[in-house]
């Protein structure tokens, strides 16, 4: 016979929209957000613009690599 093993205790995370409990595994299908309300409104975030990456680039009503200007 064999030894049947103890399932591992699922991974918890926080949630990193609502800051919840979430279970970090691949029996969650949002994962690593905890449900699916959450992984929506960081996709929406993320769809209108309001996480950006920070860059150095002049606003679009500046010239840009003008080596007079600078």
């Amino acid at each position: 016979m064999s030894e049947q093993q103890p399932k591992a205790k699922p991974r918890i995370v926080p949630c990193p929209c609502c800051g919840g409990d979430s279970v970090f595994s691949p029996d969650n299908p949002y994962r690593p957000f905890c449900g699916e309300r959450c992984k929506n409104m960081d996709f929406g975030a993320w769809a209108s613009e309001s996480f950006r990456v920070a860059s150095e680039a002049p606003p679009d009503d500046q010239p840009f690599g003008d080596a007079k200007l600078q």
